[in-house]
């Protein structure tokens, strides 16, 4: 008799952990992973896991600026592309950012290294989920009097429909041992 009873107290156990609905059990809802006060809005909104496809497109961006491809560069942006620096200056509209480009690369040769990649998204204050990839570079260049140049970049990429529509960088000089703390 007991080995009757455990088999049927084990076929019972096994019925009642399947769904009945045939649907799986597994959480569907996207993960928030922080929050953010995005442009135009009043109270802060959940950023979410982002689309992770746009590491790839801003792989063969850096790529395309690394090897000065202008038209490469120009097929990735939007046309209404925006670019905020971290001194202040704005650009806008892909022409002029490859115009800029172009004479950039005629006096300097910078190059980037990607270091990290985050895609994350957050609803505008239009309610549409915005696709985003917030990014971490090494760049080097050479300056003026042939001193080489070392920056940490921080790159935030707007995508729209797999162009790169908006970047903001953010910038931070190379370390330096023993230099005093200031802000």
């Amino acid at each position: 008799m007991k080995p009757f009873s455990f088999l049927l107290l084990t076929f019972l156990f096994i019925t009642s952990c399947q769904n009945s609905t045939g649907e799986t059990s597994e959480d569907t809802t996207p993960t928030q992973i922080g929050s953010a006060l995005m442009d135009g809005t009043s109270e802060m909104t959940p950023i979410l896991v982002g689309e992770t496809s746009n590491q790839a497109i801003w792989l063969e961006y850096i790529q395309a600026h690394n090897d000065r491809d202008l038209d490469k560069i120009a097929e990735i942006n939007a046309e209404d592309w925006e670019g905020y620096t971290a001194d202040g200056s704005v650009l806008k509209g892909n022409a002029s950012h490859i115009e800029t480009l172009d004479n950039w690369f005629k006096t300097a040769a910078p190059k980037w290294e990607v270091k990290w990649m985050i895609a994350n998204a957050a609803k505008n204050k239009d309610d549409v989920l915005e696709q985003w990839l917030t990014t971490g570079n090494d760049y080097t260049d050479i300056d003026a009097e042939g001193n080489p140049i070392f920056e940490y970049n921080v790159h935030d990429i707007l995508f729209v429909n797999g162009k790169i529509k908006k970047i903001n960088v953010y910038k931070r000089a190379k370390e330096v041992e023993g230099a005093e703390f200031s802000y």
